[in-house]
């Protein structure tokens, strides 16, 4: 299960100080603004077995004057660590659609870092990965534990066979698959 706690939606507008204009317990200061958030994690994980991974994902940076940010985000990680969120998603943004941004390939690589560096949360690094051997070198030099992609497997349903194809790794096919296990599969 990810909760979605990025991009200008509900979560994160109580999150960050651009869009929580509250002055009850769940605005201002950073543990009122937090609140709901910890409320939504601790009735899911009651309702969810114990060994049910729970992620998070969330907009690391607003990139905008006094938005969320990077320290915040990794204090949350912390604080979410006891109450069993398993992985923290790093994306970014979204809170304001008039903001400009860089966007390159890994722009958000480091958001993953920040959060492994001040926190002992696992993290997963996104935005225009898509290429797998920059996908390994992130999760090998431990710049997140994981790599997500979204739009790429819009571009590209057979990224995985791709990439599989392009890092030398053998796939095992179930034997009701191996009828229709390609002949060739091109690498990316």
């Amino acid at each position: 299960i990810e909760i979605h706690g990025a991009h200008g939606y509900l979560i994160h507008s109580f999150l960050s100080p651009v869009s929580n204009k509250r002055s009850d317990e769940y605005g201002g200061s950073f543990a009122n603004r937090i609140r709901f958030l910890l409320e939504v994690v601790e009735a899911i994980r009651s309702v969810i077995p114990s060994g049910m991974p729970l992620f998070l994902r969330t907009s690391s940076h607003d990139w905008i004057e006094g938005g969320w940010d990077t320290s915040e985000n990794s204090e949350l990680a912390e604080l979410l660590l006891p109450l069993g969120v398993d992985l923290i998603d790093c994306s970014s943004g979204g809170i304001k659609a008039d903001i400009t941004y860089p966007v390159a390939p890994g722009y958000q690589v480091r958001f993953s870092e920040d959060v492994k560096e001040r926190s002992a949360m696992l993290t997963c690094a996104v935005g225009v990965i898509t290429e797998p051997k920059f996908a390994q070198e992130i999760v090998e030099s431990k710049k997140a534990d994981a790599v997500m992609l979204g739009r790429e497997f819009l571009r590209n349903p057979n990224w995985v066979l791709s990439a599989a194809t392009t890092l030398g790794v053998e796939l095992e096919w179930l034997n009701q698959y191996k009828q229709g296990k390609p002949k060739k599969v091109l690498p990316y």
